[in-house]
């Protein structure tokens, strides 16, 4: 009996030795355990972000295709309206170029020259060597036809100092410009020189002045 205890004794006595063997494994080499792996995530953003791009690339493309569309369709439209807009231009201008001239006969009516008052002072002031044969009323002025005494020297010196009279007339001053028109000729029929003069008006901005 005390052996038994004896031998329990110097069996609990004796120290412990650690099972130690060396570790000869190779992480690197071993296969990845792991449920989910570390690929399947890298693989993952990598097909996400391709994706993401390819969705980016394709809106801005069809964002650019719907301009382009947008762009034909406005220039087919331009295109369509082009001739009548250029017609248009066309007839402001022309509607410009009568207005000009509506606005300097406005002017001369406007203006306290009037019609019976000028002819009344042609006649007052017309000289005994000239008669007057037609008085043309026109848009910017007037025109007079005059039959001249004398002959063509005489005539000509008539006409000039005639003419030099109506520019210095105070009762014209909403004329401009007083000048001859063509060359004067003989009238056959009454031996006296044919003259022209064209009485121009002057600008409505002046006539205000």
């Amino acid at each position: 009996m005390l052996s038994l205890l004896k031998k329990k004794s110097d069996a609990s006595a004796a120290p412990a030795l650690p099972n130690w063997h060396p570790n000869f494994r190779n992480y690197e080499k071993l296969p990845d355990i792991k449920v989910v792996r570390t690929a399947f995530f890298v693989n993952g953003a990598a097909v996400s972000l391709a994706l993401a791009l390819g969705i980016f690339f394709g809106f801005k493309e069809w964002q650019l295709r719907v301009v382009k569309i947008q762009i034909a369709e406005e220039q087919r439209k331009i295109d369509r309206d082009k001739r009548p807009s250029d017609l248009a231009i066309a007839q402001y201008k022309k509607f410009q170029t009568e207005e000009a001239r509506i606005n300097e006969v406005a002017a001369f009516v406007k203006s306290k020259q009037l019609v019976s008052g000028l002819l009344m002072r042609l006649g007052e002031t017309l000289p005994n060597n000239i008669a007057i044969d037609n008085v043309d009323l026109r848009a910017d002025g007037m025109a007079l036809r005059l039959s001249v005494r004398g002959d063509a020297v005489k005539a000509s010196g008539y006409a000039t100092a005639y003419l030099d009279q109506l520019k210095a007339d105070k009762e014209l001053s909403n004329f401009g410009e007083f000048t001859w028109t063509g060359q004067p000729t003989r009238n056959p029929s009454t031996g006296r020189m044919a003259v022209e003069f064209s009485l121009k008006l002057k600008p409505a901005t002046e006539v205000k002045k």
